[in-house]
């Protein structure tokens, strides 16, 4: 990946570019939103990582900025600032994701990896398929072999997310986030609950399982070997 970070605190960019490196990844570093904004407009970047607070221009209005200059590159949000209309506020001004600091290098990568697989808006089709499943998402229609499966609404979000980043691994904070929009840890098992349910649709009267769990990550879907 080639990233660029806007960040203005020496110790995580730091952190953050060791990190990279060490994976073999390519980053450049901005330490003003001003810069960064410059940088973004005219590099060729994978993905961007934003700061919420940097001095002279915030994360906010240099990715208002660019999203208005057309640059399409998905960008990551780092923030201290944790409340949901803080989430809210940084999605709605055109971040694709959110991550509030103090926070995991291996998350960070993981989310930057999924941004960076996501096809651009305008190519995502609206037809999923991995192996003999298939979603359709303006038809609501789930099959698999030929088989129509009925799926809740949360049950067809969950599995429209699977298979979005089909082959990745899926943390339930991740799922928390895109599938029900909690930007909070909620002290239910509802992933889990939601997780078992689509599994036994999907997975327990076929042959071949599709939806596998990654002890201590979290979830993957994957076509079998």
């Amino acid at each position: 990946m080639k990233v660029l970070l806007i960040e203005d605190d020496d110790e995580t960019a730091e952190f953050i570019e060791r990190g990279l490196r060490e994976q073999g990844d390519m980053i450049d570093r901005a330490a003003t939103g001003r810069d960064g904004m410059f940088l973004a407009g005219d590099g060729d970047y994978d993905v961007l990582i934003v700061d919420r607070l940097l001095p002279g221009m915030d994360g906010l209005n240099v990715v208002r900025l660019l999203r208005e200059a057309e640059v399409t590159t998905p960008v990551l949000f780092l923030s201290a600032l944790s409340g949901l209309d803080d989430r809210i506020s940084g999605l709605d001004a055109g971040g694709d994701d959110y991550l509030v600091k103090p926070f995991a290098f291996a998350e960070l990568r993981a989310r930057l990896r999924a941004l960076v697989r996501r096809p651009p808006m305008a190519a995502t089709s609206n037809l999923l398929q991995v192996a003999d499943l298939t979603l359709d998402r303006l038809a609501r229609r789930v099959e698999r072999a030929g088989q129509r499966i009925e799926l809740q609404p949360r049950e067809f979000r969950l599995l429209e997310y699977l298979m979005e980043h089909q082959g990745e691994v899926v943390t339930r904070t991740m799922l928390l986030e895109h599938v029900w929009e909690y930007h909070f840890e909620p002290k239910t098992s509802v992933v889990e609950t939601h997780m078992s349910r689509l599994r036994t649709k999907i997975d327990k009267p076929f042959e071949a399982e599709l939806i596998k769990t990654v002890r201590g990550s979290g979830y993957v879907l994957t076509a079998p070997d």
